[in-house]
């Protein structure tokens, strides 16, 4: 076979292995390079994501969760469950098994849409050439009209806690432990600190989440937050803001963790502690001097806004690039730039990109928060409407958080959708399709929602922005 191909893909994550299925869609002759391997020294596809975060970080919250409500949330619904007890091992083989499926999976469809798959080190040579290192050291060039680098992200270490693999570990170390630790810190209250921190929490751990910043999650809508705290407070999650961590020794088989706030110096003693402070670019032994493309100082990747880097023909998408580091955006990235190969002209449209944190109750929401209107100085209106008001929430013991929808004053357009409580992952979306329509809030105001689901609640805040509310009572408007 030819080592000539129309597209080479760098990285087989979210963004990667999309764009290599998308490109072999369109036509082109695709290969996708992928160096993860697996204990056992087997090839894996899927990167990060299906590997050790999103996928089996979400069977852990789903698993741990089902036995929060078993132990403390059957019984106020008349279900007696005595004695529930959690078998760690059973809960991480199932972990595996659904990992194992999708990454497995991957390859199926590489096989279905002939794309040719790679196993390596991908480093990027000039004129679009590729060099493959493998996992026995031997080397070989390929080379492609268009090269997409999708090489993702990895955690970031401090100099203050450096992992050690056992004591102090990253999210994928978080991942595996075989037992529930008793006291666990966390370094980091954002969103993968907070799902990691709930997981074990909820398995009877007892967390302490230490955050260097004093806002509680600062970038999202601070109503939203506010209420998120509340309810992670009250879970038991011990959350420490404006702690900045000084330093971290193991000593006799515990973590001593030292750190300052407010009061000055603090000693914590921990038996494990996760460091989740933000993942950074993945470009190590990436590009060769002579590459022609262009990284900043954090390591991020220069690219224009359909991803094309300043060298001809190559582009870079996902978390190697600006933007968040989600995986749904990686691969509308891997999307767009696919078609863009093929002479199609697709745009992202980052303004309408879906965040989540998976805990419970879930957090979620797309566009511009309260703050950054104000900041902007822009008049808008707001509705909001809460699941203690909702009869399907009730009946689902999941009664807590709000739907907030943000819309412009004048146009009645939305500019945000926010959601704390159950299934909000979920309920974003609709938010996001709204958006992506251009859709006023009168719009979701005039849809029939089915009685009795949790979006009504939707329904019901869009009805509010203009106070016209039914089923609480609406604020009365400044006249």
């Amino acid at each position: 076979m030819s080592d000539k191909y129309d597209v080479i893909v760098i990285g087989a994550g979210p963004g990667g292995y999309v764009a290599a299925i998308k490109a072999a869609q369109l036509g082109l002759k695709t290969a996708c390079i992928e160096s993860w391997t697996d204990k056992e020294g087997k090839n894996r596809l899927g990167g990060t994501c299906l590997n050790v975060g999103c996928i089996p970080s979400k069977a852990l919250l789903e698993i741990s969760h089902k036995y929060e409500e078993a132990s403390h949330g059957f019984a106020d619904q008349g279900i007696i469950a005595k004695d529930v007890k959690m078998d760690i091992g059973k809960m991480m083989e199932r972990k595996e098994g659904i990992v194992n499926q999708l990454t497995g999976g991957i390859g199926g469809l590489f096989k279905a849409n002939g794309v040719t798959p790679i196993y390596g080190h991908g480093k990027l040579m000039a004129n679009r050439k590729v060099e493959v290192t493998d996992k026995d050291g031997k080397t070989k060039t390929y080379e492609a009209d268009n090269v997409i680098i999708a090489t993702g992200s990895k955690p970031i270490q401090i100099p203050p806690a450096p992992f050690d693999g056992e004591h102090i570990v990253d999210s994928e170390g978080a991942l595996e432990f075989t037992e529930v630790p008793k006291r666990l810190g966390v370094i980091g209250a954002g969103i993968i600190g907070l799902e990691l921190g709930s997981v074990w929490a909820r398995l009877g751990a007892e967390v302490t989440v230490l955050e260097a910043v004093d806002t509680f999650l600062p970038t999202i809508d601070q109503q939203i937050a506010k209420d998120a705290l509340k309810q992670f407070q009250k879970q038991g999650l011990n959350i420490v803001l404006g702690a900045r961590m000084t330093g971290a020794e193991v000593k006799r088989k515990l973590v001593n963790v030292t750190y300052e706030d407010a009061k000055g110096k603090q000693e914590a003693k921990f038996d494990k502690l996760i460091v989740a402070v933000g993942r950074r670019p993945y470009t190590d032994n990436l590009l060769s001097e002579d590459s022609g493309v262009q990284m900043d100082e954090r390591g991020f990747i220069f690219v224009d806004d359909t991803c094309k880097t300043e060298a001809p023909g190559v582009w870079a998408v996902g978390d190697v690039v600006r933007g968040p580091m989600l995986a749904h955006k990686a691969s509308e990235e891997g999307v767009m730039v696919a078609e863009r190969i093929a002479g199609h002209k697709p745009q992202v449209n980052y303004d309408c990109i879906p965040n989540v944190v998976y805990t419970f109750p879930e957090v979620a929401w797309v566009g511009k928060t309260e703050e950054q209107l104000k900041a902007e100085g822009e008049e808008y209106n707001v509705g909001t409407f809460p699941f203690a008001a909702n009869g399907r929430a009730m009946a689902a013991n999941s009664a807590t958080g709000m739907v907030k929808i943000i819309a412009d004053a004048k146009t009645d357009r939305i500019l945000g959708f926010h959601v704390v409580g159950p299934q909000a992952s979920e309920i974003v979306a609709q938010g996001v399709i709204a958006m992506e329509f251009g859709s006023s809030a009168e719009d979701l105001a005039l849809t029939c929602f089915a009685h009795p689901t949790l979006s009504e609640s939707v329904h019901e805040a869009a009805l509010g922005v203009a106070g016209g509310a039914i089923h609480i009572a609406n604020r009365k408007k400044k006249k």
